[in-house]
């Protein structure tokens, strides 16, 4: 069956980035329904115009797509299947974009019983961080059928101004994995070029100007990504080197940046304790 029209869409999790995510829907004529467990959460967004729901279950009824963005693929798990989650009460062929950062093989297996159950899965993990999310300029690293995929386009681009489809189900998060496991590669390198060049005094600022001027600039230099507390770095390291056991597949680099990144994380805690436990969700 060819996908509804998309009028009504449910974001489960209202948090950093679905909170602006489910505004930015509503802005853009969607009729918007919510869920989050925490209270200033569902709060903050009704304040915009966001119909709060009790419970996951409740608050897809009458959705046709589902935006699950979720801390942990355990969360996942729950507001999909538990008591009154998103199984439980949604329409049949009702699409379910799950945001969240899962292993692909998770992403796979969440696909098969959501389809067993006559819904429609697909995988929208997203890119570029809290700032952009607030401007409406996330990037979507997906998976899905293409006809499921193109017919969420609209609704993707109240929010993402770069939409990309990879292939089948689980596709979007391998983009998510490749994006993160280079996303770190590079906080770590910065991390330790500037602790080669404090050693010898030179003035970090102009050399950030320099660096972001020659071959070496990256994203993870230019937005500073290492300020932003990184709560999600080492889980993430951890999925790509997951998959490159499961698939026998040696990745060395990844390893070493999983290790640099707790380094940095530890001196992080150390000197802006109260900065850290304020950004890790």
């Amino acid at each position: 069956m060819a996908p509804r029209n998309i009028k009504n869409v449910a974001v489960i999790g209202l948090g950093k980035m679905g909170n602006p995510i489910s505004r930015h829907l509503l802005n853009g004529g969607f009729v918007v329904s919510g869920f989050d467990v925490d209270p200033k959460a569902c709060k903050s967004a009704a304040c915009k115009g966001i119909a709060i729901a009790p419970t996951p279950g409740q608050a897809v009824v009458e959705a046709d797509l589902v935006i699950v963005l979720v801390a942990e693929e355990s969360d996942v798990e729950r507001v999909l299947f538990g008591p009154d989650g998103v199984v439980a009460r949604a329409k049949p062929e009702t699409i379910v974009g799950i945001a969240t950062t899962t292993s692909p093989v998770s992403m796979i297996h969440f696909a098969v019983r959501l389809r067993d159950s006559g819904l429609i899965p697909i995988d929208i993990p997203i890119c570029r961080g809290e700032r952009p999310a607030e401007a409406g300029k996330l990037l979507i690293t997906g998976g899905g059928e293409k006809a499921v995929f193109d017919a969420c386009r609209k609704a993707f681009s109240t929010f993402a101004s770069s939409i990309y489809r990879l292939g089948d189900v689980g596709a979007g998060q391998v983009g998510k994995m490749v994006n993160n496991l280079i996303l770190w590669s590079c906080v770590s390198a910065n991390h330790e070029g500037f602790k080669l060049g404090d050693q010898y005094g030179v003035d970090g600022v102009v050399m950030r100007e320099m660096l972001l001027d020659s071959s070496a600039s990256n994203w993870a230099l230019e937005t500073q990504a290492q300020r932003y507390g990184m709560p999600s770095a080492e889980r993430d390291m951890m999925i790509a080197l997951a998959e490159a056991d499961r698939l026998r597949v040696s990745l060395p680099l990844t390893g070493t940046a999983k290790e640099v990144i707790k380094g940095i994380k530890i001196e992080r805690e150390e000197h802006f304790p109260f900065e850290e436990k304020k950004s890790g969700t």
